[in-house]
């Protein structure tokens, strides 16, 4: 059986019920400051082409 193409919503919709069952990403989120890294990866990766988007 061929699998359907996502909605629009369906991503979102998948967010809320990991959230709902305990995601373990945000639960890592809560628990690691990952700020600390940021600086050895900017040095790391060098500066971003903040044109094409992306997050900051």
């Amino acid at each position: 059986m061929a699998r359907r193409q996502g909605g629009f919503w369906d991503v979102e919709h998948r967010l809320v019920q990991l959230s709902e069952r305990g995601d373990p990403l945000e639960k890592l989120a809560a628990t690691v400051n990952f700020e600390i890294f940021r600086a050895d990866l900017e040095a790391a990766l060098g500066p971003r082409d903040r044109t094409k988007g992306g997050r900051l």
